[in-house]
């Protein structure tokens, strides 16, 4: 599993979420998961990463949920990892990432990947945070408070 080196008793989710998919490796592994990459060679053509890292990185999302190994599923001998339920919910996280990049990493004319609805084929519309009302809302709008699991 992935070292936390968190303190004791961290209650921020922020800081617990980056200690399991925080790293660059992690995050390229899941974005191409959703792109139906499952096997061990397949991600490593795909990133150019060190089989030792990439590994570790899929031990690591194993041990925490975010991927099962299975049979694959062609019937050969090759094993393939594929996303739970836990590991699907990271797809907003992606896409906000890949949105915010989109918006503000890439100049007008350059060449990037983007995200098509397989419906429509448009891009997607870019993620809000709303209030449970359905208001769109900034940081300003929001505040933290400490609670324990099931208290409203």
């Amino acid at each position: 599993m992935l070292e936390d080196t968190s303190p004791p008793g961290n209650e921020c989710p922020v800081a617990r979420t980056l200690e399991v998919i925080g790293d660059r490796w992690s995050l390229m592994i899941i974005r191409d998961a959703f792109d139906d990459i499952r096997r061990f060679s397949e991600f490593q053509k795909s990133l150019g990463v060190a089989k030792n890292i990439l590994a570790s990185r899929l031990r690591a999302l194993v041990e925490v949920g975010i991927f099962d190994v299975r049979p694959a599923s062609d019937g050969s001998a090759y094993k393939e990892y594929v996303l739970t339920e836990k590991g699907r919910e990271i797809f907003p996280v992606v896409v906000s990432m890949r949105q915010w990049g989109e918006r503000f990493l890439f100049e007008p004319q350059e060449t990037r990947s983007v995200l098509l609805d397989n419906r429509s084929g448009q891009p997607l519309m870019p993620i809000e945070v709303r209030s449970a009302s359905g208001q769109k809302l900034g940081p300003a709008d929001c505040h933290r408070v400490r609670r324990l699991d099931g208290e409203s």
